[in-house]
């Protein structure tokens, strides 16, 4: 007998999706500095995003995005939760 989960029961591994997001509403402070949108100049309400190759980047509320190179992979896993849905594209 299998200690594995059925195929269908199975969550991706991080190699198999594209990135994992999460919401940050709080100012990101990253070495002192509030992060700001270098578009708009929002500094709250960010998705973040952890791309399959550890990068992590920033979308404001207005859907500005940026690379965040402040950040890394490690930083995402210590700060984000559990993940609770999957959708198909980052979009």
């Amino acid at each position: 007998m299998s200690d594995f989960l059925p195929p269908e029961l199975r969550v991706p591994s991080r190699q198999e999706v594209a990135g994992v997001m999460m919401r940050w509403l709080q100012p990101l402070v990253i070495d002192g500095d509030v992060r700001t949108c270098p578009e708009c100049g929002a500094y709250r309400d960010w998705i973040i995003f952890c791309l399959r190759d550890d990068s992590v980047w920033l979308r404001c509320r207005a859907g500005h995005e940026a690379n965040e190179p402040g950040l890394d992979a490690a930083w995402f896993n210590r700060h984000s939760g559990p993940i609770d849905r999957f959708h198909p594209t980052l979009e």
